[in-house]
């Protein structure tokens, strides 16, 4: 089965694969009649540049290296010239296809610090310079996502003369939290990366936030407490990334997810003084009231992203390499394939689908307009593919219910004091 897979991938893009690992949507999703339908793609805004697929850290959970996905050892160590010029030609194209007023451009590896500084910056300069070249007024923003530990004031001057912001890995503020970030030889690697952050808290301008995958085992308000106290502009807190085939530490009883999260909402909501933006809360609370969500994991708006490899290969969000070996893959590649032929993917059409993506039980819940089926690689079940209610439903609707509560207790003492006023 192994060998078949694998002939599969490199002679149809791994939809031979694809149909054996994920029923939906490559065997039950029909895209030719969707699209005589009517339904219309949505253009991508967000391009994810993987400039290294190597990392100086080896942590032992790590979705790239660790997981089911082990496409990496495939990729070259770097991206070369050639492909990042390529990829600034694509996006270009696609920017004036579309007419798009902004791109956001993610930096991203394996660590993409190893890269000196002006092959880092390549993506961000090139893009730039393709899009004046056809005459475009599209605004490029950029960020690079590393794990810290490489930060340092001459580079963090580079990144900010780019216009790159920076956001940093952690699982936590202190060193405890963070014994299974280590390098190769199993040296932490925290004490680095605290030293970058507090470099990075003095650059506010420059600092994008943190993000942080919640650990059962850890304290959830010494986390937030400890994240906090480098000044983060905004903390990401992230669901691990596991599914029904493989499914998350500590699950099987209760909610302990949201239970984690909902101690640190408390703490946060109930600060005299705002410290940091939380994402998922405000994303939450800003679905609640009617407005649109800016992320992939919450709310029913199509996904807009698409990942570059080193190689040139055009990818799904890494995100799916938790679900089974080639999940990301496309067989779609720079050279001979445009952004708008990636829209008709099977698996970023699915993506776009919002509500038509999921499964019955989550259309008929009255909390999907804010959780929107979760986040889709945590949807997975091996053979059936990704139409399943997310592995975390019962932790995201006590979540959403929790911060619906609360935000209709303060609604009320607001408009409580307006009339008494």
């Amino acid at each position: 089965m192994r060998q078949t897979s694998a002939r599969a991938v490199t002679r149809d893009g791994g939809l031979l694969l694809h149909r054996a690992r994920a029923a939906w949507p490559f065997v039950g999703l029909d895209v030719p009649a969707l699209r005589a339908a009517g339904h219309r793609a949505s253009p991508l805004r967000q391009f994810v540049f993987k400039t290294r697929s190597r990392c100086n850290l080896a942590c032992t959970y790590c979705y790239v290296y660790e997981m089911a996905d082990q496409g990496w050892r495939r990729q070259p160590p770097a991206m070369a010239d050639a492909t990042v010029r390529a990829a600034a030609g694509r996006i270009a194209e696609h920017a004036h296809t579309h007419r798009l007023a902004r791109v956001d451009l993610v930096l991203h590896g394996g660590e993409p610090l190893l890269a000196p500084d002006a092959e880092l910056a390549a993506p961000v300069r090139l893009v730039r310079e393709e899009l004046r070249r056809r005459g475009l007024t599209t605004r490029v923003t950029a960020s690079v996502q590393t794990n810290g530990t490489l930060l340092t004031r001459p580079r963090l001057d580079a990144l900010a003369a780019a216009g790159i912001r920076v956001g940093v890995s952690l699982d936590g503020g202190l060193a405890r939290h963070n014994r299974q970030r280590v390098d190769p030889l199993g040296r932490p690697g925290f004490d680095r990366a605290a030293h970058g952050l507090r470099l990075l808290a003095r650059r506010p301008d420059s600092f994008a936030g943190v993000l942080t995958v919640v650990d059962l085992r850890l304290d959830p308000v010494e986390v937030y407490r400890s994240l906090a106290g480098f000044a983060p502009p905004a903390v990401g807190l992230l669901l691990p990334l596991a599914n029904w085939s493989n499914p998350p530490p500590g699950s099987g009883t209760g909610t302990p997810y949201a239970d984690w999260l909902v101690a640190v909402f408390e703490e946060w909501w109930h600060e005299p003084v705002r410290r940091t933006r939380i994402r998922i809360f405000e994303e939450i609370v800003a679905l609640l009231l009617g407005l649109p969500a800016a992320t992939e994991t919450l709310g029913l708006a199509p996904v807009t992203t698409a990942v570059i490899e080193t190689d040139g290969s055009l990818e799904q969000t890494d995100s799916l390499r938790s679900a089974y070996d080639g999940a990301a893959r496309t067989g779609y590649h720079l050279a001979t394939h445009s952004f708008d032929d990636l829209l008709q993917h099977p698996g970023f059409v699915a993506r776009q689908l919002g509500a038509g993506a999921l499964a019955d039980t989550c259309r008929a819940c009255d909390v999907v307009r804010v959780c929107g089926g979760g986040h889709y690689p945590h949807r997975y079940k091996d053979g059936a593919g990704f139409r399943q209610p997310s592995v975390y439903c019962a932790d995201l609707e006590a979540l959403v219910r929790h911060i619906a509560a609360a935000l209709e207790r303060q609604v009320r003492a607001h408009r409580a004091a307006g009339a008494a006023s």
